[in-house]
């Protein structure tokens, strides 16, 4: 019961880190949609690890020592948020401006829209330490933050619901046609960001970094 308890404070602490990482999220939205008429977020996604899934996962990482101290030490996605944007250059914009609060740490970045996995999958991932502030302390919590456009979302939930379906080894085939679908997808949201851009949809926005989309 105290192993429980200790758990569910646990499970608190990572739920309010969502909850920061989310309010800041809507609060750029709701700023962009003010100033520029455009809501560079389509929509957000939350989700908390569960017990069997952490256990599972430090089983599958090799490591014996399965306490809270280790889980946390070890794990940087129990918590994890899902940003869905509308268009390519959204994607670096909301991350530009994340990183840039001064209350927020960026701990890690993986780029896999510049450098896609080898499935087609794409997506820009962020480990960001959120402080939680509580009666007694501040905390740094660690948040798994996935940003992807809307065509990307599309692709990879289809792509995992299929895998999954298969129940067996996905045929190679098959394989290769799920990346062609993503290698057109990709190709899919430079067209609607150009066309955006075309249109003067990005006239008086911050900029963001322009190498991290070639």
């Amino acid at each position: 019961m105290e192993k429980m308890q200790d758990f569910l404070v646990m499970q608190q602490l990572y739920r309010s880190a969502i909850r920061e990482i989310t309010t800041k999220l809507e609060i750029l939205d709701d700023e962009f949609r003010v100033r520029y008429a455009h809501n560079p977020i389509h929509h957000i996604e939350s989700r908390l690890k569960s017990l069997p899934s952490i256990l599972e996962k430090m089983q599958r990482k090799g490591i014996r020592d399965q306490d809270l101290a280790a889980i946390r030490r070890e794990l940087t996605d129990i918590a994890g948020v899902r940003v869905i944007c509308n268009y390519l250059h959204d994607i670096y914009r909301i991350r530009d401006l994340l990183v840039a609060q001064d209350d927020m740490c960026l701990q890690r970045e993986k780029d896999y829209i510049k450098a896609p996995k080898e499935n087609g999958y794409r997506g820009l991932h962020l480990i960001l330490l959120v402080p939680v502030f509580l009666s007694a302390e501040k905390e740094l919590v660690p948040v798994e933050i996935q940003i992807r456009t809307i065509a990307m979302d599309f692709w990879a939930s289809l792509e995992h619901q299929l895998r999954y379906k298969a129940w067996h080894e996905v045929p190679q085939e098959l394989h290769a046609r799920l990346k062609r679908c993503s290698d057109a997808s990709a190709v899919l949201d430079l067209e609607m960001q150009d066309i955006f851009d075309q249109l003067g949809g990005t006239d008086g926005m911050p900029p963001q970094d322009q190498e991290q989309v070639q």
